[in-house]
């Protein structure tokens, strides 16, 4: 890949308000994206998430009226709901550190040092309510990290914060499992009559962004 490939992509790329129907995304750039879905760091790499792919078109109906009526939610391919964990245990930090020596192949209790630090940080330190908040800014993490992979792709989305996050929980089970919907991002593919794909993007100049020390 280039550079000047990469900004090609990321300079096509803009939050699709109309999507094709029509269009469907293959089982194959999906399950791609899936998997970058899946790559995607957190902090000490717990993955504090759950990412809801809503196929069904009776529920994707149900979430259009809590979703602002943006049509994106029902007529896009894929639609992701990325939920963040409402709490942090210590079991499942130690369910992390058996997969983390499982998948490394190195006995579990040589983590101890490792395990001290994230309990530290997150069970001792972090009320449930902080705990949560914390787990909603990893979602962002990999909002960026699927939505470049997209663009690399071809396939259009749109990152959504416009939707009533408690009525989405309501409707996907997600409280029931101790989760709350944070992000809204339909995939497929752009609509011809999409008003906003041909307009230009909007950034600042890099000495309006950057300062260099």
């Amino acid at each position: 890949m280039t550079n000047e490939t990469l900004l090609e992509a990321l300079n096509w790329r803009y939050a699709t308000k109309e999507f094709d129907a029509s269009k469907k995304i293959t089982d194959a750039d999906w399950a791609t994206l899936e998997e970058a879905l899946r790559l995607t760091p957190s902090s000490f790499g717990l993955q504090p998430w759950k990412f809801v792919v809503v196929q069904d078109a009776e529920i994707r109906e149900q979430l259009l009226p809590h979703s602002w009526n943006q049509r994106q939610v029902v007529d896009c391919s894929h639609l992701v709901v990325m939920a963040a964990k409402t709490s942090v245990s210590v079991a499942e930090i130690d369910d992390y550190l058996q997969d983390t020596a499982d998948t490394r192949g190195i006995p579990v209790d040589s983590l101890g040092g490792f395990r001290d630090m994230m309990t530290g940080f997150i069970t001792d330190s972090m009320s449930p309510p902080e705990q949560e908040n914390w787990a909603k800014l990893q979602c962002y993490i990999a909002l960026g990290n699927i939505m470049t992979a997209a663009s690399m792709l071809k396939i259009d989305c749109c990152p959504m914060e416009g939707f009533v996050p408690p009525e989405y929980d309501k409707i996907l089970g997600l409280s029931d499992l101790g989760l709350t919907a944070v992000l809204v991002c339909p995939f497929g593919y752009r609509s011809e009559g999409d008003k906003y794909a041909d307009l230009a993007k909007v950034r600042y100049p890099r000495e309006k962004l950057f300062r260099d020390v």
